[in-house]
């Protein structure tokens, strides 16, 4: 959990993030540079009750925590300048490093990388959506099913330069029925690993402790029990799931 200077020292905004979609702002609080999303600022929309998209991502941290993967960036609540709202440590990616690419579809690399799906770029040419196949996306993919995040972008996983991935943006998490979208699919039906296994029964658990009282605070009953619920499919298939349902597999914009 944030320390109290975290908490309660002043929160000061430097900038504003133009390209999300609600109110995003870059701020320091004393020598931490963190993102400050206040509730105020969500945009309301049709599938997600309104006003609780930071409570979502603060449960999104709570769950990464839960995993022991270090996901999600250190993610709280607090008063902001604009009321209560979501804050987390911004963390500088490595601009060299991408995660997630579009490729010619016709000089795919030939290992390290997923293919997930062929389009026509704006040029009428063939190219392919990509990940790298790294043990970091994979247990990120896990995550994401766990948490049934509707938003995996491309730009919402961030590469660091030793080589690990964060994952931010969770605001659209945990909702009772299925809305998984992602750019990850490159390991559909694979097996999970013994670690990867591992993680979500460190969770399951959780959810009979403490980890289930804090996110009673933040989600309602039946997102935690649909929670419960996708652990346990997960954990009894012992594989990536394929997508499912009418709605579409992956986010748009891809990035």
């Amino acid at each position: 959990m944030p320390t109290p200077d975290l908490v309660t020292a002043e929160l000061t905004l430097t900038g504003r993030i133009t390209t999300a979609s609600n109110a995003t702002f870059l701020g320091r609080i004393g020598d931490a540079v963190v993102v400050y999303k206040p509730i105020a600022g969500e945009t309301p929309l049709w599938d997600f009750p309104h006003g609780t998209l930071a409570h979502r991502e603060v449960a999104a941290y709570l769950v990464s925590q839960a995993f022991g993967w270090d996901i999600v960036p250190h993610t709280w609540l607090r008063d902001g300048p604009m009321g209560e709202g979501m804050v987390q440590l911004w963390q500088e990616q490595d601009p060299t490093q991408n995660a997630v690419n579009l490729v010619a579809t016709d000089h795919l690399p030939e290992t390290g990388w997923k293919p997930v799906l062929e389009g026509r770029d704006e040029d009428g040419r063939m190219v392919t959506l990509v990940h790298e196949d790294s043990p970091a996306l994979r247990r990120m993919a896990v995550f994401d099913t766990v948490v049934n995040n509707a938003d995996r972008k491309g730009d919402h996983i961030l590469a660091m330069t030793d080589g690990h991935r964060h994952g931010v943006d969770h605001g659209l998490t945990f909702h009772r029925d299925h809305k998984l979208r992602t750019v990850l699919w490159g390991w559909l039906g694979d097996p999970l690993t013994p670690e990867e296994r591992d993680g979500i029964d460190r969770v399951s658990e959780g959810l009979h402790g403490e980890l289930g009282r804090n996110l009673a605070e933040l989600l309602n009953a039946e997102e935690v029990a649909s929670l419960a619920a996708r652990c346990a499919r997960l954990r009894l298939s012992g594989r990536f799931p394929a997508p499912s349902g009418d709605m579409s597999a992956v986010p748009w914009p891809l990035f």
